[in-house]
């Protein structure tokens, strides 16, 4: 069903809002240039949207390259005080046990989370713009304005309309009614909805004779704004499929056909270049990846057959943004493979060092003690081969024992005074 009636969803709408005013000034712009295409505005926002959450998307896979690193000290953690979970006190130790993990290495355990919250609501109102285009992009409402108001301006044209829609079998289509009378907003959907044949068909209806010429003119004007390689991005690609066996076009039922298959191809190669996590042991764990495995094979498959029942719009949409994310993808990757992880630690210790300043906070209280604490979780038994964690911990180690050489004044070597202090004491 399409809805011109905005999103009333708290941040989504308002962030919809915002998206449709971005939307509506890059039609403005191209029209400037004589291109009037809905198609091609939607592939160039996509772009545009998602080249700005670059940021969000590589703090992400920050995050999930020390959580890599993290997961065998959080799994020691957890099988340690596995079958305790009655144990209040114990509880305690284990939750504090975690903390000091995540301290050590400079992070939250809610960072993954906070970028999550913050991407979903804009994909959410992304895809709020992208299927109801009439209901945020102005340029678009303004060429069914005339229609409407000529439409809404007739005796019983809710009844009309309606009848119009079950003849024509427009499933995806609902008016909304004020009253006895449909809203202006549900007809723009309605006509946004058309297919060319169908503005013909509304044009000849009896009771709207006497502006026959507004409707034939603005059929002309939408249908050349929604024309995307000879498709109408209102249709679905299965319309055309369905029409190639009854003498339509066998050519624009293959271009109708590429778009779902483009969907699922843009997608798949999206998934696959996305880091994927590192081997974890248990069956729990085993379970879990096979699970992702299956997901990330059939999501693309479900998008690619959604793709034939919902409009051509949405299916571009749905190529562009997995195309975008390849790409980004592919930057993202060769970015962080030149990352190495004393630097993700050193940076991450250096933003919670002034996140702690700023409160009043004395930083050493969090590097020292979550590095002595993180050192005796992370002690490696006698005999063990797991050399993978080892290497990882001596890494780590390396880049705390960096710290002795930090500039003089500075929070981390006013940080080693106070350490020092605290052994010599100790020893006494």
């Amino acid at each position: 069903m399409i809805l011109a009636t905005k999103s009333s969803t708290p941040i989504i709408g308002q962030l919809a809002t915002v998206m449709g005013w971005i939307m509506d000034g890059i039609y403005r712009l191209l029209n400037i240039f004589g291109i009037q295409n809905i198609g091609l505005c939607i592939i160039i926002f996509s772009i545009l949207i998602y080249a700005l959450m670059t940021p969000l998307q590589i703090k992400q896979q920050k995050f999930s390259k020390l959580s890599a690193i993290m997961q065998p000290e959080l799994q020691k953690i957890q099988k340690k005080y596995k079958g305790k979970n009655n144990d209040t006190a114990a509880m305690q130790k284990m939750q504090e046990e975690t903390q000091a993990v995540y301290q050590k290495y400079g992070v939250s355990p809610t960072g993954s989370c906070v970028q999550l919250a913050i991407q979903f609501p804009i994909l959410m109102a992304l895809y709020q713009v992208i299927y109801k285009i009439p209901a945020y992009v102005g340029s678009v409402r303004d060429i069914l304005a005339s229609a409407v108001t000529s439409i809404t301006g007739v005796n019983g044209y809710t009844d009309i309309l309606q009848q119009f829609i079950t003849d024509n079998k427009m499933t995806r289509v609902q008016l909304i009614m004020d009253g006895s009378n449909a809203t202006s907003n549900s007809v723009t959907d309605f006509l946004y909805a058309l297919s060319p044949s169908q503005w013909k068909t509304l044009a000849e209806t009896s009771q709207f004779a006497g502006f026959t010429d507004t409707l034939n003119s603005t059929a002309k004007e939408i249908s050349h704004v929604q024309n995307f390689f000879g498709l109408n991005i209102a249709d679905q690609p299965l319309t055309y499929i369905k029409a190639a066996f009854v003498g339509g076009s066998v050519l624009l039922a293959i271009v109708a056909i590429l778009i779902p298959i483009l969907a699922w191809a843009t997608q798949t190669l999206s998934i696959k270049l996305m880091p994927q996590a590192a081997q974890q042991s248990g069956d729990s764990q085993q379970d879990a990846m096979m699970n992702s495995k299956t997901m990330n094979m059939v999501m693309p498959l479900m998008s690619a057959v959604f793709c034939f029942t919902f409009p051509v719009g949405l299916g571009i949409y749905w190529v562009a943004s997995a195309a975008v994310r390849s790409v980004q993808q592919v930057v993202i990757n060769k970015k962080m493979d030149k990352i190495q992880i004393e630097d993700l630690i050193s940076e991450n210790m250096k933003k919670m060092e002034k996140k702690r300043e700023k409160a009043g906070l004395p930083p050493q209280k969090i590097t020292n003690q979550a590095h002595q604490s993180a050192k005796n979780i992370n002690k490696i038994e006698k005999g063990s081969s797991n050399t993978n964690v080892e290497t990882r911990a001596k890494k780590v180690e390396e880049a705390y024992k960096d710290a002795a050489n930090a500039k003089p004044g500075s929070i981390t070597a006013k940080a080693n005074l106070v350490k020092a202090f605290d052994e010599r004491n100790k020893k006494k």
